[in-house]
């Protein structure tokens, strides 16, 4: 029973110890400085609890949207009772039907300092205070509010300016930093996860316009290369995870020797010529001959390390602390990366003076990301990709061992098209190399999808061989002029070999919603979401953050547009066309898609979301079929539409049921979620089938399980019919019909998000609207990665349809 004037009594009031794992007692208050702690807390909403420390208790304010450092936010803060400073620790499950139920993590902590006297400030309601934090640091001030009634009292937590103050346009903090602090600073260290994809850099055109907001590094000519350090154990890992420890023995004694501590290092092994500079070709000879000795490793990050996951911390920080590690490092086998604070023209002018292929420019502030990014980026000297390698000819005159490479890349329908051929950059010894590995690889049929200038000359080979080329530029035909070859590549796969297209430097970000320099965002403080509260600059940083994810799922598809004006609640439109309401980055496609109507519109940049969003768009919607071939769909889509009275428990059941019938049938399906009410499950197909092929036999399918299964599905549309079942929706398989996009928000209260998932997450959704704009940032990590395997899925329909007895249509010529 909690004592007279407690100061916890209404905690303990509320909590059953017994079934809770929050602590009861009330904990030590510290005598060095007062300490302060943000839990990120998933009870019926997501919020921040935000307490103080002050009076041997953690004074509490429960902050809906959290804090930001932007000056002009007021952010809502209702006070709320006092907790124990032993709670400061606590981070896990409060159990279901306890208060509060749901998860709880530490998303900051560390020690605050009032200004002033505190308990005098607390009790007038005006408290000023500086923060220390992880994430969290400068002036603050919480301050209640007058004249409103309420059982708990409204507070505005609001940063002051001062140099950590950032505009919400460019910075937000619980977007860009969504995880646990709680082993930072702790004794017992949390391990480093066993496997890790690299961040990736993205190609650009030209540099960005902010240059003081970005470093820059030497693009090095070699082998991306993540160290894994655990105890007294070496791993060295290519970015496609392979082990690559036992091909260098050497670099592994070294960096054992330099005893760091555990976690995840990365970086790039070169090998240098004569001038001091990076060898591609000097590198593949090295592990060719076994002579990697020589071969010098550049670290430049620092994602995991001694128990902790910098990931979310800005690189600056990852940086430094790399640097104090390899201070010691003395043999030049290891070297840390220096960069460059200097505009970016300046260092590619200067790196392509001196002969190199080119620079990494990385935004300071950019957290880690495990694929690729619009925060870092490349700017070549010159043009310069892999290409998978095709085919041969002979040498002519007094040259030995092949006369030239004819490398092919891989177009958007995945077919490997003819690039030109390379036949300079060779030496003797290389020339016979390259012929000894092709001579193994031999095959009696082109992979190309179209014949080739030179035919009759080429020896054909499997499609599996990469090379490193560096030309002057693309010809109209679409091959590579003046090639030269620097070497060839094992540490990426060839499937995933395409054409290097330069993006616009500044557009999009892992910032999680930064937008770029001078985009202006009108009406930004206009509510569109009485539900989620979310604003319209909320929902244009929704789409930079997702932008590089969203961008695969709209590439080279049709799409139409969900605007709403008004918001949510108001009318909303339908657009397919571009009409005359110009956006930047929206493109008008070809008339003869669609005849008869005005030309359709394709989303090629993260500058046509942001655009769109900008001009009131909420949802994207795309055809099932891309640009090139839009006669033959390359996918097939059932929605699962629930009726009414209908539990969420049964549309995750029918989207397991339905994905074993079509698995059944040969098919390969994935699902996401919709946003809305229930579940999308997309079938890739190879391009075989015209619409009325693919539609009926979608319908065919739905027939089937709807026989099956009478009693939970319906297979005619309206409420109606729908009444306690779930209508699988097939009408989308229609010419010109079209499916919300993967990392679109939805017109709905709560703006939900459809996310891709894998098939073992389904069980774990509590809803189709599991991710929303308020929590979609915790998703972005993972991204894509359920659909990984998406575009080496794709079957035709013909085995499918002989084993349901479904026999096409006769259609006119």
């Amino acid at each position: 029973m909690a004592k007279k004037n407690d100061p916890l009594q209404t905690y303990k009031s509320k909590r059953d110890f017994s079934k809770t794992s929050e602590p009861a007692q009330g904990g030590l208050p510290n005598t060095e400085a007062r300490s302060f702690v943000v839990q990120k807390h998933w009870a019926r909403r997501l919020h921040y609890d935000f307490r103080l420390e002050l009076g041997g208790t953690m004074k509490s304010w429960a902050i809906p949207k959290g804090p930001s450092f932007d000056s002009a936010d007021k952010r809502m803060a209702v006070h709320v009772e006092d907790h124990p400073i032993s709670y400061n620790s606590f981070e896990g499950e409060i159990p279901a039907k306890q208060y509060g139920a749901g998860k709880v993590i530490i998303w900051d902590k560390g020690t605050w300092i009032p200004e002033g006297d505190a308990r005098k400030g607390y009790r007038a309601g005006k408290l000023k205070f500086e923060l220390r934090g992880h994430k969290l640091h400068g002036s603050w001030v919480l301050v209640r509010m007058h004249g409103k009634e309420s059982k708990q009292d409204p507070w505005l937590l609001i940063k002051e300016k001062d140099e950590f103050s950032r505009p919400a346009s460019e910075f937000s903090v619980v977007d860009e930093m969504p995880g646990s602090v709680a082993g930072q600073g702790d004794s017992a260290p949390a391990m480093s996860p066993a496997a890790l994809k690299p961040q990736l850099a993205t190609l650009v055109d030209t540099p960005p316009r902010d240059p003081e907001t970005w470093l820059y590094e030497i693009k090095f000519d070699g082998y991306r290369l993540l160290t894994r350090v655990e105890k007294d154990r070496i791993q060295l890992y290519t970015r496609n995870g392979n082990d690559w420890t036992g091909k260098l023995a050497a670099l592994a004694r070294r960096l054992k020797a330099l005893r760091l501590p555990e976690g995840w290092y990365d970086g790039e092994i070169v090998m240098m010529d004569q001038h001091g500079r990076p060898d591609f070709q000097a590198l593949q000879n090295a592990f060719d001959n076994s002579k990697t000795r020589d071969i010098v490793y550049y670290l430049f990050d620092l994602p995991f390390c001694d128990g902790m996951d910098l990931r979310a911390l800005p690189l600056t920080t990852r940086r430094e602390k790399l640097r104090s590690l390899l201070a010691d490092a003395s043999d030049g086998a290891v070297r840390f990366s220096d960069t460059f604070d200097v505009p970016g023209h300046d260092i590619v002018a200067a790196a392509c003076k001196l002969g190199l292929e080119g620079v990494i420019g990385k935004r300071k502030t950019s957290r880690y990301v495990s694929r690729r990014s619009p925060d870092w980026i490349k700017l070549k000297c010159g043009m310069r990709q892999e290409f998978v390698i095709g085919g041969y000819t002979d040498p002519q005159g007094s040259r030995t061992g092949i006369g030239s490479l004819l490398l092919g890349i891989h177009d958007d329908a995945g077919k490997l098209r003819y690039a030109g051929n390379v036949g300079s950059g060779f030496n003797t010894k290389t020339l016979a190399q390259i012929k000894q590995k092709l001579h193994k690889l031999h095959s009696e049929t082109t992979p190309f999808s179209a014949s080739t200038s030179i035919d009759k000359k080429a020896h054909w080979v499997k499609p599996v061989m990469l090379a490193e080329v560096s030309f002057s530029q693309w010809t109209q035909s679409g091959h590579v002029r003046h090639p030269v070859f620097h070497g060839l590549r094992d540490d990426k796969p060839a499937k995933a070999i395409t054409k290097e297209s330069p993006m616009q430097a500044d557009v999009g970000s892992d910032q999680a919603g930064t937008l770029p320099a001078n985009f202006k965002v009108t009406h930004a403080e206009r509510v569109v979401d009485e539900t989620s509260g979310t604003t319209k600059m909320e929902v244009v940083r929704h789409y930079a953050a997702v932008a590089p994810l969203m961008l695969e799922h709209l590439k080279s598809r049709p799409v139409s547009l969900v605007r709403a004006p008004e918001g949510v609640s108001g009318q909303t439109f339908f657009q397919k066309h571009l009409e005359t309401a110009k956006m930047t980055g929206v493109r008008q496609l070809s008339p003869a898609l669609d005849p008869g109507h005005a030309p359709l519109m394709e989303i090629p940049s993260a500058q046509g979301l942001l655009s769109a969003a900008q001009m009131n768009v909420i949802e994207f919607h795309t055809w099932n079929a891309i640009k090139t071939t839009i006669a033959k769909p390359d996918r097939m889509i059932f929605d699962l539409d629930p009726g009414k009275n209908v539990e969420w428990t049964a549309v995750q059941e029918a989207a397991l049921a339905i994905r074993a019938f079509l698995e059944e049938l040969g098919l390969i399906p994935f699902a996401k979620t919709s946003g809305g009410k229930g579940l999308h499950i997309v079938v890739p197909l190879k391009r075989r089938h015209d619409w009325d092929t693919v539609k009926d036999f979608s319908h065919a399918v739905v027939l089937h399980i709807g026989k099956a299964l009478p009693a939970r599905f319906a297979v005619l549309s309206g409420p109606r019919n729908r009444v306690g079942k779930i209508f699988i929706d097939y009408l989308r398989n229609g010419f010109g019909a079209t499916t919300v996009a993967a990392w679109s928000l939805r017109v709905r209260p709560g703006m939900g998000v459809s996310v891709p998932v894998a098939w073992n997450e389904i069980e774990t959704l509590e809803s189709s609207a599991h991710w929303h704009i308020n929590n979609v940032h915790e998703r972005l990590g993972i991204g894509n990665e359920p659909w990984q395997d998406y575009n080496n899925s794709a079957r035709t329909l013909t085995a499918a349809m002989r084993l349901l007895d479904f026999k096409p249509k006769a259609r006119k010529a």
